[in-house]
């Protein structure tokens, strides 16, 4: 029996829907399958890439502002080029909104992605507006840059390769359910205030995330080149086993050494949620996951920011994490599944 999209959830979607998929030109030198296609059409690589964010989905307007969902969907598609290793350079905009929106609002949302054009000296070159039945879809598509030699995939993890992270996580996922939580609180007794002023790290780091461009200029700086990247979106676990099956590979990573905010922390622990699994499992934090030579050991291992959580083993050893306790347990790839009925009712 064939499966349905929400047994096959995202990923599996687009591997079933472009397994088939036949390349026609020499200048087409990645498809689909990491952060973003790698084209050649000249001394450098191009990097393209898209995102889409469907309101209801992706975003709920209940909580979130237009200004920042702006920023947020330039910020996202900037992420993919950075976890390429590569330099944003033009962004498209398309967007479809339904008769509810105004002027003023449409503006507000053009305002934050001015911003993080300008934030990220990006170009905005075109793209589309139409209307919609069912509220606002937002879709950008991001072209980077960057020498042919530099160019970093999800596949190119090796056996002892170092496992490091940039910031920290989970606090993303965190700031969702705190507006979840004050969301549920105004449908019961809208006369009273949200409590927010405890939760503004996380609250941030949901709404108005960073792409790691320093990071990609401090690894320039450091002479170091990694050995495969991606960013994490979808949660530490689900990113862990994109690069591990990409590569070919296993990882053991260490739970004492996932790098988790104090805010994180507290907010966690307030909601009953470990803050482990915040990180594993979350997503949106949107900082970066990447492998590097046992030989760069000393060029990262003190520099502030950065994080080695693990290291690359043989595929026989699967995805795994050490626990605090000393114990060996399999991850598994928990993070966020836009074809989830459940999630999407939330």
């Amino acid at each position: 029996m064939a499966k349905s999209i929400e047994e096959l959830g995202e990923f599996g979607l687009i591997d079933h829907l472009t397994k088939d998929i036949k390349l026609f030109h020499k200048s087409t030198v990645k498809g689909v399958g990491d952060d973003a296609a790698v084209l050649n059409y000249g001394k450098n690589l191009l990097v393209v890439t898209t995102d889409l964010l469907v309101e209801g989905v992706h975003f709920d307007l209940v909580y979130t502002p237009l200004k920042h969902l702006g920023y947020k969907a330039v910020a996202v598609n900037l992420s993919d080029v950075y976890a390429m290793n590569a330099h944003p350079k033009q962004i498209t905009v398309s967007l479809a909104i339904s008769g509810k929106f105004s002027l003023d609002a449409v503006e507000e949302i053009y305002a934050g992605i001015r911003l993080a054009c300008d934030r990220y000296q990006v170009d905005l070159v075109g793209g589309d507006t139409t209307s919609s039945f069912t509220g606002m879809t937002i879709s950008i598509t991001a072209v980077g840059e960057v020498e042919k030699k530099k160019v970093v995939y999800r596949s190119g993890a090796k056996e002892k390769n170092l496992i490091c992270v940039s910031g920290d996580l989970g606090g993303a996922y965190m700031g969702v359910q705190v507006l979840k939580r004050e969301k549920q609180v105004f449908k019961d007794a809208p006369e009273v205030q949200p409590e927010l002023d405890n939760y503004q790290y996380v609250l941030g780091r949901q709404l108005k995330p960073e792409p790691r461009r320093d990071v990609i200029e401090l690894l320039e700086r450091l002479e170091v080149q990694p050995t495969a990247m991606i960013d994490i979106s979808d949660g530490l676990s689900s990113e862990l086993f994109h690069i591990c099956q990409k590569s070919d590979m296993g990882c053991l990573i260490y739970e004492e050494k996932i790098p988790i905010h104090k805010d994180t922390i507290t907010a966690a622990e307030e909601m009953n949620i470990h803050p482990v699994t915040a990180a594993l499992d979350g997503g949106e934090d949107y900082e970066m996951l990447f492998t590097v030579p046992l030989n760069d050991l000393d060029k990262v291992k003190d520099v502030d920011g950065l994080s080695i959580i693990g290291y690359i083993t043989d595929k026989s050893e699967g995805v795994r994490m050490q626990t605090k306790q000393g114990e060996l347990v399999d991850l598994k790839a928990l993070g966020w599944k836009s074809f989830d009925i459940d999630e999407k009712s939330k």
